[in-house]
């Protein structure tokens, strides 16, 4: 055995705060990427904006965006055609795998979760799937997952054609995609919220491959209705076309012409009902989809955000105007003005509702408001007055940033922290500490906001490629990946936003404002004529909700976790906008805010169970896939933070969490129930959570463990306690009764009203309620009123407060969205050791350990879920033989494979599946890193070319470093 794999070699101790061990990869990774970043990038100068500044390169020792093999990739627009837009490139979307290959060279796409329909693009054409079918896997009190996969159901080419196809242009919810070769081209246009797929072509006859016999039921009018696996679609050619059948082809010359279209049909259960759809769409075919854009307004007086959504369409042909869409539940729940068809798709999000020959759409949402910090109606008086005093005098007498990271998310973590205490301090009367911690705060933001030549900590530099500011030091992939932008900077927007309200000088253009301005841009550029930046980068306008990966390339489509760090993003640019009088930021917050309030209600929370399959049996989710969602986080199996990563951080502009009282109490009871009880953990973040439906029982709980329980980092005892006893005065929150400051917010208790705005001005202001009554305002507070009744509702069943239990040693705030380890995907169910004679089905979990045969490896316990054994000491050369392994007749495309790595010093490796031969050609494989321990487990799938027949299995694992890089614990194949 090579010494590399000697069992008793010694591996590190496992480490509690598993996200302290990501960080120390993170640095390892950083100090390894110092060459390649010297290599590439000149000595970085500043960018002078105002009296702030971003370094014109990236610094010494920064890494950038890195591709398949693990490289920096020096030309982001390989992958593009010379059609493609100018300026900075567009990432953290549905599609951005079609440009950025991270995880497989020769991928021309991973899956693309449009809704309805999901693509993949191959070298000869356009993959087309409608999953209707959700694969669950996990349990209702654990760790679980639904997925909608994509599973192929025609492909979209043209005759002879094989090609690298790049993306040729894009839209706000669409992306082009262009294959070339010869005198042969396809075009092909798809997106968000539409069934039809829009193509032009050169050369050959039009194709479409089905991975079934087609069933075809309609012959007319230049177009062919067909059925394949379930799914009825239909395909448009021009007026005189014909469509010819063969085996699994069906095929057409177009009648000389150079366009056609195909679209996946809503499912009717009949014969007439395909027909009668497939004559709905067809005055529509012909109208190519070439452009969508959103816009928006806000009506400050109303406190209402319209949002604007419109295709622009070319006619091919004559035909109707306008076009098809189906939109998202969140669409729906504020559709304004458009009629809606009887038809709907399945999708990941719920049913998809279909809107015929409109042009366009508006959602018209009320905004109820967001405060910098709940105004102070509990603490007037009394031994919690000294309490809370005490609390505020902790923060404020020590450095706030003591213990934190000085990565561009941990320290944003401790701008939240020390400027909500900061808030409570001035609404107090303790400015002794609210200017302690403002002065902190303001010193460390213009650090970061200042960048000098040379540098390279604690500054942003722009990387002209790509078209990003990127923070140094970085952390969770947000250099590499373009990872979490929209969750580390919101803390920054927000720190920046509690500064201007003390010291407005600070935040004028001309001084450090001009920075933050381009800070938020990075993330969330409104501007469509600053190319710098691309359009609203993490946020995914037709889904209303943002994406946290920036290249989008993992099996399951791009995903997001803590849903809670995007809204404070929002929340961040509505205070910012607000106090720097700087409406379009302010509305573009708002805009943000109300749409993905809705999107959270209906795709995390699923509170009108529409959007989770039946037999999942969660009522909530910690990550949203493109595919589907998640039981489940990136860093933890506990629920108290599947849940909680979805709660924090908890402030004053999260009060969309308590838009429905009832559902949290829903969501508390299944936290419990799967916890085993009350949290252990995050019971801050949990007890904020619940006083946003019953805050008495919280602060109870609060009151019992004040002194013991452990505090979640970008937490405080002084933030608990206020928000908990001043909740606990006030009630829940109001949403009949809207302001016209988007400072605002009103609450309910027994029927009684209570009224609260905030003015981050230097001058005092009266607010107006939508009901009439009004609210003086002084400067730089957050004023309150009592008054006016409503007909009381009931008070939620308190919960019982919990007999205190010991506080065990904490487990950190989860970082977003650590990359490139993919996500968890749907575990199968063990399957039985077959008898002699009999193969091992490849859908079942195959445990690595029961290999048949293998090269320099090693059997040990293995600490995952369910126990058993694992193998280890894999490195560069080593494989696991695996006999008789039954793929059956259906094509298996997907390798999916449970596995842990503490790899050290930047070590990586190639997971790879050959059949028959340890040295044939691999069917597929996967990239792995450091997972932040060798018992650090993740699920990852990975492409195979689609496989059926009796094989033996070979793993066989590259590396181009000689140290151990890889556990391996079960694969199964899907």
């Amino acid at each position: 055995m090579p010494a590399h794999a000697d069992p008793s070699r010694a591996r590190p101790l496992p480490i509690p705060d598993r996200r302290v061990v990501v960080a120390l990869v993170a640095a390892a990774a950083l100090v390894v990427s110092l060459l390649q970043a010297v290599a590439m990038s000149p000595r970085a100068d500043a960018a002078n904006v105002g009296s702030g500044s971003y370094a014109d390169a990236i610094p010494a020792g920064g890494a950038v965006p890195t591709e398949c093999n693990n490289t920096p990739i020096t030309n982001p627009r390989a992958h593009v055609t010379s059609n493609f837009p100018a300026g900075a490139i567009p990432t953290n979307d549905w599609w951005t795998s079609l440009l950025w290959r991270k995880f497989d060279c020769a991928s021309i796409s991973e899956n693309l979760m449009a809704h309805p329909a999901a693509f993949h693009a191959f070298t000869n054409g356009l993959g087309m799937s409608y999953p209707t079918n959700a694969s669950i896997s996990g349990t209702a009190t654990g760790v679980s997952e639904y997925h909608y996969s994509y599973a192929e159901d025609v492909r979209i080419g043209i005759a002879g054609l094989t090609a690298d196809g790049k993306v040729d242009g894009y839209s706000d919810w669409t992306v082009s995609e262009l294959w070339s070769s010869g005198g042969n081209s396809l075009r092909t246009t798809f997106g968000h919220g539409l069934p039809f797929v829009y193509a032009t072509k050169t050369g050959g006859n039009a194709t479409l491959t089905t991975t079934g016999t087609p069933t075809v039921w309609s012959t007319a009018n230049g177009a062919v209705g067909f059925s394949v696996n379930g799914h009825d679609y239909a395909a448009f050619g021009p007026t005189g076309s014909t469509w010819s059948v063969s085996g699994t082809t069906i095929s057409s010359s177009l009648n000389g012409g150079a366009y056609f279209s195909v679209a996946v049909l809503p499912s009717t259960g009949s014969a007439s009902g395909r027909a009668a759809a497939l004559a709905a769409y067809a005055p529509y075919a012909h109208n190519h989809v070439t452009g969508t854009k959103v816009s928006w307004t806000y009506d400050e007086s109303a406190a209402k955000l319209t949002a604007t959504y419109q295709f622009t369409t070319t006619a091919k042909q004559a035909g109707s105007a306008g076009t098809v869409f189906a939109l998202y539940p969140h669409q729906r729940d504020n559709l304004a003005g458009t009629t809606l068809s009887t038809y709907s798709y399945v999708s990941p999000r719920g049913p998809m509702r279909v809107a015929i020959g409109a042009s366009q759409f508006q959602t018209v949402t009320p905004f109820n408001g967001v405060l910098p910090q709940l105004a102070n109606t509990g603490f007037t008086s009394g031994a919690d007055v000294n309490q809370l005093n005490g609390y505020v005098n902790e923060v404020a007498g020590t450095d706030p940033f003591a213990g934190f990271g000085e990565d561009t998310y941990w320290t944003g973590k401790a701008i939240g922290r020390a400027t909500q205490v900061a808030q409570i301090a001035n609404l107090t009367g303790n400015t002794g500490a609210r200017d302690a911690l403002l002065g902190k705060v303001k010193t460390r933001l213009t650090d970061w906001m200042t960048a000098s030549p040379g540098e390279t900590q604690r500054l942003f530099a722009y990387d002209s490629r790509w078209g990003t500011l990127i923070g140094y030091p970085a952390s969770y992939g947000s250099d590499t990946d373009l990872n979490d932008h929209h969750f580390h900077y919101g803390y920054y927007v927000v720190g920046a936003a509690t500064v201007a309200q003390f010291d407005p000088a600070w935040a004028a253009d001309s001084a450090y404002g001009g920075m933050v301005n381009t800070v938020i841009k990075d993330a969330a550029n409104w501007d469509r004529n600053d190319t710098r930046f691309p359009f609203l980068r993490d946020f995914d306008i037709y889904a209303g909700h943002d994406w946290a990966a920036g290249h989008g390339a993992f099996g399951a489509g791009n995903n997001q976790e803590s849903s809670s760090e995007g809204m404070n993003f929002a929340s961040g640019l509505i205070q910012w906008g607000q106090v720097t009088n700087n409406k379009t930021v302010r509305d573009l917050g708002i805009y943000l805010y109300t749409t993905q309030a809705s999107a959270i209600e209906n795709y995390w929370f699923d509170t009108d169970d529409e959007a989770f399959p039946a037999a999942f049996g969660h009522s909530t989710v910690g990550m949203v896939w493109g595919d589907g969602g998640a039981y489940a986080t990136w860093f933890s199996a506990e629920p108290e933070m599947i849940q909680g990563i979805n709660l924090l951080p908890s402030t004053a502009g999260h009060l969309y969490l308590g838009y429905d009282p009832a559902y949290i109490g829903r969501n508390i009871a299944e936290l419990e129930r799967n916890n085993g009880g009350p949290a252990t953990v995050w019971k801050d973040i949990i007890w904020e959570f619940q006083a946003l439906a019953d805050a008495p029982t919280a602060l109870s709980q609060f009151r019992s463990q004040a002194g013991s329980y452990t505090i979640e980092e970008g937490e405080s005892r002084a933030h608990t306690f206020y928000w908990l006893k001043n909740l606990a005065g006030v009630g829940t929150v109001d949403r009949s009764v809207t302001a016209n400051t988007p400072l605002h917010a009103v609450f309910v208790k027994n029927g009684v009203r209570t009224y609260q705005a905030a003015n981050m001005g230097s001058s005092a202001v009266t607010v107006r309620f939508s009901n009439g009554v009004t609210l003086n305002v002084p400067a730089r507070s957050v004023a309150s009123s009592t008054g006016g009744t409503t007909n009381p509702t009931p008070t939620p069943t308190p919960t019982p407060s919990p007999t205190p239990t010991p506080s065990p040693t904490p487990s950190p705030t989860p970082s977003p969205t650590p990359s490139p380890t993919p996500s968890p995907t749907p575990s199968p169910t063990p399957t039985p050791t077959p008898t002699p004679g009999m193969g091992i089905p490849a859908t079942s979990r195959i445990q690595a350990e029961a290999y048949a045969a293998a090269s320099a490896v090693a059997v040990e316990a293995t600490e995952d879920l369910d126990g058993g054994s694992n193998v280890g000491w894999i490195s560069n050369g080593d494989w696991l033989r695996f006999d008789r392994v039954d793929f059956g007749s259906t094509p298996r495309t997907q390798f999916v494979a449970r596995v842990a790595s503490g790899a050290i010093n930047g070590a990586s490796g190639l997971v790879q599946v050959r059949l028959d031969s340890p040295t044939a050609a691999p069917v597929g494989s996967f990239a792995i890193a450091s997972t932040g321990g060798w018992q650090a487990w993740r699920t990852v799938p990975a492409n195979i070319a689609g496989t059926t027949g009796r094989h033996t299995v070979y793993l066989t694992f590259e590396s181009g470093q000689p140290a151990d890089f890889v556990n391996v614990n079960w694969f199964t194949f899907q």
